[in-house]
């Protein structure tokens, strides 16, 4: 693995965690993502299951994880089943994990193949009286037409065992992985800290006439070499107009004297993903009308950031943002104040120019897990991301930072990245 091993006692820890919160009696059966092909034989870099990553740490395609708590054998309690290597997986495509390299990552003290999945369940599914299975509930599920491997192992026990009680897997991990263990939270700190360079990196080089994806270039280099796995999300790279389309990403455009760039990037190491973005002047200073914007995102950025706190309920925190967004609207003369006073509050005229939320739960998925119904807790992790957008004057900004939520105040995870107009210069002219 590219990343340094994770201590097994995060998995064991968080595997418990998951059992306290089963009902009585129940098996809970969690899936590792397909691997994806392109055309022929091709296929796309692997990426786990997340839930499943949570609870056992395994980074390898084709495994399950079984957990039945009150299974009365106790080595029935935790089983892990794995992809068993032969010599054409060897020569094709290398080692796989042996039984006790899957233990070591996972604290599993039970390995099995998983050819012998179906046999092993049977022996104890007519113990039990219900099954918690995973299934992606994101909202904006890009997958929602396409049959996964989650899908498949809910097909197949309802099938199998018809007359059970069927759970969700989902209900539990999205409780439990909002909340960040200090393991994680050194995992995202370095995944911050990879981005934090990979930025400074793309000040030194950026100059007119560079095309946006000379900068991605440079910021694939680093997070390559640092030992991350990939991108958290494909980078938006947006010089100019482009800045005004908020999911630009073809990047193959030419940054141009005098335009500004919007970057929203993130690094996946470990499975945890950092996001940030930051908007910096193509020819290394910005105009006085760029310096006019993004100094009131900047603004809503470091006073809406304060408003990150426990007890503090997502949809008034984000009314809060929308309100200081409002208002340095109103200075840029973007918008007049009394025709904001006599305003639809169903249709509040900042949307033209402001149309996004503003925070969202970071973790193992990038917009992680997680009920906005929830008030903010001590130990979330949360993005920052106020922005201002104005096609008719080609420039786009979007300032982010993620914030660890404490009971004495958040914490910057990205605080080392440039953000202050000076700094940004200078970085660029030195």
């Amino acid at each position: 693995m590219r990343y340094n091993q994770i201590s097994n006692t995060l998995f064991i820890t968080n595997r418990s965690n998951f059992c306290s919160k089963m009902i009585v009696n129940t098996i809970a059966i969690l899936t590792s993502n397909d691997v994806k092909h392109n055309n022929a034989d091709d296929v796309m870099g692997f990426s786990q299951n997340n839930d499943l990553f949570y609870l056992s740490g395994i980074d390898q395609e084709e495994s399950i994880l079984v957990l039945y708590p009150g299974a009365y054998k106790k080595e029935n309690r935790e089983i892990l089943f794995i992809k068993e290597t032969n010599a054409h997986i060897k020569i094709w495509d290398g080692e796989k994990l042996t039984k006790a390299q899957a233990s070591e990552i996972s604290g599993v003290k039970r390995v099995e193949w998983i050819q012998d999945f179906e046999m092993t369940l049977q022996y104890m599914a007519f113990e039990a009286d219900g099954f918690y299975l995973g299934h992606n509930e994101y909202l904006k599920r890009a997958t929602k037409d396409q049959q996964t491997r989650q899908d498949r192992m809910i097909s197949w026990c309802k099938e199998k065992y018809p007359l059970h009680q069927y759970l969700r897997a989902a209900k539990i991990t999205r409780e439990l992985r909002q909340i960040k263990s200090d393991e994680e939270i050194g995992l995202l700190k370095k995944a911050a800290n990879i981005s934090i360079e990979s930025f400074k990196r793309v000040l030194k080089v950026c100059k007119p006439n560079i095309k946006e994806y000379e900068l991605e270039a440079e910021l694939t280099y680093n997070l390559i070499k640092a030992g991350a796995k990939r991108h958290a999300f494909q980078p938006i790279v947006a010089s100019g107009k482009n800045a005004c389309a908020l999911h630009y990403n073809t990047n193959d455009d030419i940054c141009n004297d005098g335009d500004m760039i919007l970057m929203d990037f993130g690094v996946c190491y470990a499975n945890y993903n950092s996001d940030t973005t930051r908007c910096f002047p193509v020819n290394g200073k910005f105009s006085a009308r760029q310096k006019e914007v993004y100094s009131s995102v900047l603004r809503c950025l470091k006073e809406g950031s304060k408003l990150l706190k426990p007890g503090v309920i997502s949809s008034d925190y984000e009314q809060q943002m929308a309100n200081l967004v409002e208002t340095e609207l109103i200075k840029l003369g973007l918008l007049k104040a009394d025709e904001v006073s006599k305003q639809d509050p169903e249709k509040p005229l900042y949307k033209k120019y402001f149309m996004h939320g503003t925070a969202h739960h970071i973790g193992l998925d990038v917009h992680d897990v997680g009920l906005y119904s929830r008030p903010f807790e001590s130990g979330m992790i949360l993005t920052c991301e106020p922005g201002i957008y104005i096609p008719e004057e080609g420039i786009g900004c979007r300032l982010e930072n993620d914030y660890l939520i404490t009971e004495k105040g958040n914490i910057n995870l990205t605080e080392a990245m440039p953000i202050e107009i000076e700094d940004i210069e200078a970085s660029m002219n030195n």
